[in-house]
């Protein structure tokens, strides 16, 4: 069986956009991320901030280590397929891939959680590469590489907090070649919160295959959602040329 091949792509041309309509249209996408976890919160029957103290005290010394790791893994993985020019997945069959790795990591417990989190954390990257390359932006370049990761440094799917934070779309991150240590040392302990969540919610005795299958849905569903609004707001800012920290603020006045 052969890998499928996506064929060339035209140049993408975008109409102008309306700057307020399609800050609205982001607002309402980032509203939509974040009330996404709720389900899985549900399932196991537990606040989000209680999750991460569930897990052994090895393993939460260890998380934002095993964050890094996975984001290692997942860089190098997510972008060896596109330059193997593996077809581009639509978001139902990625959510998809992503239950299924999520109910095979929850239905071991913790230790195959463990070994499923650079499985899931690569689908979810290559998914965000896609994003970025539905928006006309070259995933390979360097800032576009560096985008991509940004996307890890949202909150979390499962964070319940009121205010929705948009602190990640301004982190000033950049790639220079494959030196990617420095940028994910950034990363890593933002996301090694929502990863150490994740984990514990597989880690629920007897729903661990069902709290996995969830979990990975919402993780993959909330980090397509984070970054369709932040290669939205790239592309606008491309554009109205303004820089990303006014288009932030402006996003975040219609979220407040």
């Amino acid at each position: 069986m052969t890998d499928s091949i996506a064929p060339p792509k035209k140049p993408q041309i975008f109409p102008p956009l309306d700057r307020e309509a399609e800050l609205d249209r982001l607002a309402a996408r980032m509203r939509a991320a974040s009330g996404v976890g709720l389900q899985v919160l549900g399932l196991i029957g537990t606040q989000a901030e209680n999750l991460i103290e569930m897990l052994p005290a090895q393993v939460r010394s260890g998380l934002e280590r095993a964050t890094a790791a996975a984001l290692e893994q997942s860089f190098n993985a997510a972008a060896a397929t596109r330059r193997g020019r593996i077809a581009d997945a639509p978001d139902w069959l990625t959510r998809a891939i992503a239950i299924g790795t999520g109910a095979a990591g929850g239905f071991g417990g913790l230790p195959s959680a463990l070994a499923e989190l650079p499985v899931t954390t690569t689908i979810i990257l290559r998914a965000i590469q896609t994003i970025a390359d539905e928006h006309g932006m070259d995933p390979a370049l360097p800032d576009v590489r560096a985008a991509c990761l940004r996307v890890f440094a949202a909150a979390g799917p499962l964070d319940n907090d009121d205010g929705i934070d948009l602190s990640f779309l301004t982190m000033r991150l950049t790639v220079t070649g494959s030196a990617v240590h420095g940028l994910i040392a950034k990363v890593a302990p933002r996301l090694a919160v929502p990863l150490g969540q994740k984990l514990a919610a597989q880690a629920v005795p007897v729903i661990g295959a069902a709290a996995g299958a969830a979990t990975n849905y919402v993780f993959t569903s909330y980090y397509q959602d984070v970054a369709r609004v932040q290669f939205g707001l790239m592309r606008l800012g491309a554009q109205t040329g303004e820089d990303m920290d006014v288009l932030t603020a402006d996003l975040r006045k219609r979220l407040t």
